[in-house]
């Protein structure tokens, strides 16, 4: 028993690992796709994972479970209201995603996965009001400061950064509240947002200004293939978080901005100065406090500083 449960959780971390390797390394995959605007590339992201998940519920044999839960949640309009509005936020991640790689803002794209968990709690305060922990108040404290670090020195905020931080967070919870699997999810959402990727689509084609059919067969071949490399990662993901604790989860996912910084910087070369060491210090630091807020070392300490203060109170 105790080594199926080894194997499982083994299984389960490879797969985890596996896919925030695969988001790290997607920026040189976009950066693959030339002559295409960000906009058809999200738009051939969109109908292309849809066809791609569709195989794979196929090959599985899920097809027929896949439209039982799509009737499900036609009936009922809550869940299809935020799986509607996550199909959307999501476009506009993707969007911002490609438009920042593109665009040489590699670094700044990785500083907004890296904000990412922190945004991602502080939403669920807000709508889901849950408490946040002391530690996790200094790492948020932590995190403005390197955010404000950068809005200081560079005369505007780092935009590209929090858009993704915010809509990725925002699409988390809208997921949280619609719960769907990562498959049929994946497979609903892109569903509703393919018409309007087939629309602008076809005004590309009929104005002859299409890449997929303009430029060399590589580029029609790449844009195919954004289905996959955006559906896989999320079917790894899915496979890994069943089988490892949540707060394994939390440490793992910061490979994948790890990765991209080194692309941005490495191969890229793009700017990172004194300015951004710093902000992404602040960030780095309070990233380990929110990750070790969790364990059982630093809710003890809290309760310790805090049970202190509280006799320090009385005796006043």
């Amino acid at each position: 028993m105790k080594l199926e449960q080894s194997n499982e959780q083994l299984i389960g971390i490879l797969a985890t690992i596996g896919a925030y390797v695969l988001w790290g390394f997607l920026p040189i995959y976009w950066k693959l796709i030339h002559g295409a605007v960000p906009e058809e590339i999200l738009a051939h992201r969109i109908i292309w994972s849809f066809v791609f998940m569709i195989f794979i519920l196929l090959l599985t044999k899920k097809l027929s479970s896949f439209w039982a839960d799509f009737r499900g949640l036609m009936k009922t309009p809550k869940k299809l209201l935020g799986i509607t509005l996550a199909s959307f936020v999501i476009s506009i991640n993707w969007f911002a995603y490609i438009w920042a790689v593109n665009n040489n803002h590699v670094v700044e794209a990785s500083l907004g996965y890296y904000m990412n968990p922190l945004v991602s709690v502080l939403l669920a305060m807000i709508f889901l009001k849950e408490r946040l922990s002391f530690w996790q108040m200094i790492s948020f404290f932590l995190a403005l400061i390197g955010v404000l670090n950068m809005t200081v020195h560079f005369g505007s905020m780092p935009w590209v950064a929090l858009s993704l931080a915010i809509s990725f967070a925002v699409y988390g919870l809208l997921k949280k509240l619609a719960s769907l699997g990562a498959m049929t999810g994946l497979t609903i959402e892109t569903l509703i947002i393919t018409p309007f990727a087939l629309l602008y689509l076809g005004n590309l084609q009929t104005s002859g200004t299409s890449a997929f059919t303009v430029e060399e067969p590589l580029t029609a071949l790449l844009l195919i293939g954004a289905g996959g490399a955006t559906a896989i990662p999320l079917l790894l993901f899915a496979s890994g978080a069943n089988r490892i604790p949540l707060s394994l989860i939390g440490f793992l996912q910061y490979i994948a901005p790890t990765i991209m910084l080194i692309i941005g910087t490495v191969f890229y070369k793009e700017p990172f100065n004194d300015v951004h060491l710093v902000s992404f210090i602040f960030i780095w630091i309070s990233l380990v406090i929110f990750s070790l807020s969790r364990t059982k070392q630093f809710i003890f300490l809290e309760q310790k500083l805090f049970y202190k203060r509280r006799l320090a109170e009385k005796k006043v």
